[in-house]
């Protein structure tokens, strides 16, 4: 039985938040390698001691050093993305930045009583996090996304509505004769929905089909084949400006999906794999869903 489009709309909110690590010579020294740039064994191993030894010994049950590891890999992935997207559309953070954003925070001292990270590591991710936000306030006032969007409610189902959809014609069509589990059309405005605007669907190409589990404590599938993208749509000022600091941190992360699909990310099979849907690395069995690239010709 397919979900209503009323929860589907709703679970493609929730998220807010592959290429398996193939082995080559070049692999077994490398963390993960993203496009030309890799990231060392050695580094990773490295950051995870360090890590684990600020971690109190009650907090290990719930941070495993497997899921410390997927975060430090993740991290790695994300700030090379989000720096090499930055010096592409010439987005800056100086030092001075870095220091006000801490200092509003609290200060140094304040932000790594709950972390994992030491100070070099806390200044990373504050100034990685500016350079985010950064390229979404660049993107968000005129970014908007048109998608056909169908619900599954198991895996197999999705897949296979995915397949049918990213083909066309008339099984595709067939998709849609249901209103109540299916639409056509569906705009997204970045700056009205900002929580969308951080997910998959506004990562994906035209003509990208895509299926996903948003939430997997829910039977609820999503699959969606974009149909449209613009960057110049009208946006309301006003709505633009409501958007929160989080939020651009979020779509800024989005728009390095196409980067990072664009450039391949192989992560060593010890770490798991990189999840495009999440945008980060998981498990080789938690992968959200998957994307199909638009049709050739």
């Amino acid at each position: 039985m397919r979900m209503q489009m009323g929860r589907v709309l709703a679970a493609v909110v929730v998220v807010g938040a592959v290429v398996s690590g193939c082995g080559g010579p070049e692999q077994a020294g490398s963390a993960v390698i993203v496009g030309d740039t890799s990231v060392s064994l050695e580094s990773v191993q490295a950051q995870l001691s360090d890590a684990l030894k600020r971690i109190p010994p009650a907090g290990l049950q719930q941070d495993t050093p497997a899921a410390v590891a997927r975060d430090i890999v993740t991290n790695e992935i994300l700030h090379g993305l989000v720096e090499r997207q930055a010096t592409a559309r010439s987005v800056t953070v100086t030092d001075a930045d870095v220091d006000a954003f801490i200092a509003q925070q609290g200060g140094t001292q304040s932000l790594l009583q709950n972390s994992i990270l030491d100070e070099a590591g806390l200044r990373q991710q504050v100034r990685d996090n500016l350079l985010a936000a950064g390229l979404a306030k660049r993107a968000v006032a005129g970014l908007q996304v048109t998608a056909d969007l169908v619900a599954a409610t198991t895996k197999d189902e999705a897949v296979a509505d995915a397949q049918k959809l990213a083909v066309g014609g008339s099984a595709a069509d067939a998709l849609f004769t249901n209103p109540q589990t299916s639409q056509r059309g569906i705009v997204y405005t970045a700056a009205t929905t900002p929580g969308i605007a951080s997910t998959v669907v506004f990562g994906t190409p035209v003509g990208g089909t895509v299926y996903f589990q948003p939430n997997p404590q829910q039977a609820t599938w999503i699959v969606f084949r974009v149909t449209g993208k613009r960057t110049d749509a009208p946006s309301d000022p006003a709505a633009v400006s409501q958007i929160s600091q989080d939020q651009l941190v979020s779509i800024g992360q989005r728009t390095l999906q196409p980067v990072a699909d664009r450039l391949g990310v192989r992560v060593n099979p010890r770490y798991g794999v990189w999840d495009p849907i999440a945008l980060r690395v998981v498990a080789a069995d938690q992968v959200s869903g998957g994307l199909l690239p638009a049709a050739a010709g």
